[in-house]
């Protein structure tokens, strides 16, 4: 069984469920609490793990895997796997280098991170901690057009080759923002996210007015054609799961769509990630990448995951867990993790490359419950 050592635990870790139990053990309640919790009764972020299991892998076998290959071309950049980095809120919370340890941590990995507006460091500082490392950008757009200028400008000029947009945040909630509450926030910054103008304490008040008055919302499709419009950058549209919505995404330009409820944290009661995975590459038809994130446990997921047409899966939570347990080395190992699982279950598969990884080598469960194998059928 693949495992590899956490140094700060000196224990061997072999599921990404080692990483969560640490973590929770050495983060403050109130951190853990906020990386943690889900949308109303948590209904969707219970279903992203368990829609995985009712997935069934149907591998091929006499071939040649003595040797496999888990690379992936994404976004035109090469990694070593296809899993990279979800964007995610206030990686300083689980560690003092916050950001900066995670991006070390992708670029070791040779794989990318999606950097979140809601980071404590600066998008230079950030790139200048790991400068061979793949990175992309997660924009909120601010009401004024000259400001997201600025932010779009800030992050091509220090190396970000694509530009994230949410799509299934249409209200924020900054009344209801957990940074408020929390003791731990306490003398964080999100300096891409505010400018020169903004309050200081991102628990006040104050602060939540700012956010109300000077971030976009909601954005609509009016705002994809203005960016297609002001930068070069790659756009990656994430939230889709509808196959309505990804065919609109395709015919404003984007270049990908990443399939996906928020973690559970926006609507309650949508589908799984993975269950609508299917119905967008469909609609999309190879005119845009596709991905998808939300649930992802295990090399076997994301294999399932491939097979289902994702062109690569992407892991919030988990890099948050090897963050908090050991930093970049954490993140690392994480990341270390899923790829040997994945490489152990591709082999399994008769999958040499991910090239080989077909729709024929997955069935969902209802095949066999529902299906000709139905018992006395």
């Amino acid at each position: 069984m693949s495992s590899v050592s956490c140094c700060a635990s000196r224990a061997a870790f072999s599921r990404l469920e080692d990483f969560k139990s640490l973590a929770q053990k050495r983060l403050p309640s109130d951190v853990w609490e906020y990386y943690s919790f889900p949308s109303c009764s948590g209904f969707t972020l219970q279903e992203n793990q368990r829609a995985f299991q009712r997935y069934r892998l149907l591998p091929r076998v006499l071939r040649d895997v003595s040797s496999v290959d888990t690379a992936a071309t994404v976004l035109g950049s090469q990694l070593d796997m296809p899993v990279a980095i979800s964007p995610t809120a206030h990686h300083s919370l689980a560690h003092p280098d916050g950001e900066k340890a995670t991006a070390k941590g992708a670029a070791s990995a040779h794989t990318a991170f999606v950097v979140s507006s809601f980071a404590n460091y600066t998008l230079e500082d950030i790139a200048q901690s790991a400068p061979q490392g793949v990175r992309w950008f997660y924009l909120i757009p601010q009401n004024d057009p000259a400001r997201t200028k600025e932010l779009l400008r800030r992050a091509e000029s220090a190396g970000y080759t694509a530009v994230w947009l949410t799509v299934d945040q249409p209200r924020f909630g900054f009344q209801n923002r957990p940074e408020s509450r929390m003791e731990s926030a306490e003398g964080t910054r999100l300096p891409n996210l505010t400018f020169e103008d903004a309050p200081k304490d991102v628990r006040s008040s104050e602060f939540t007015a700012y956010l109300s008055d000077n971030l976009k919302q909601p954005i609509t499709w009016d705002d994809v054609v203005w960016l297609r419009k002001n930068t070069q950058l790659k756009i990656v549209l994430k939230g889709i799961l509808s196959a309505e919505d990804a065919k609109e995404a395709v015919k404003v330009g984007v270049d990908g769509i990443c399939v996906s409820n928020h973690g559970g944290r926006q609507l309650d009661g949508v589908p799984a990630s993975i269950d609508a995975l299917p119905d967008v590459v469909r609609a999309v038809a190879g005119k845009a990448e596709v991905y998808v994130d939300g649930g992802v446990r295990s090399g076997t997921d994301v294999l399932k995951a491939l097979a289902l047409g994702a062109r690569c899966v992407f892991v919030g939570r988990p890099v948050l867990w090897g963050l908090a347990c050991d930093g970049a080395e954490g993140v690392r190992q994480v990341l270390q993790l899923l790829k040997e699982q994945l490489n152990l279950a591709m082999a399994q598969a008769g999958c040499s490359r991910v090239s080989d990884i077909k729709p024929s080598l997955i069935i969902h469960e209802s095949y066999y419950l529902h299906g000709r194998h139905c018992p006395g059928s």
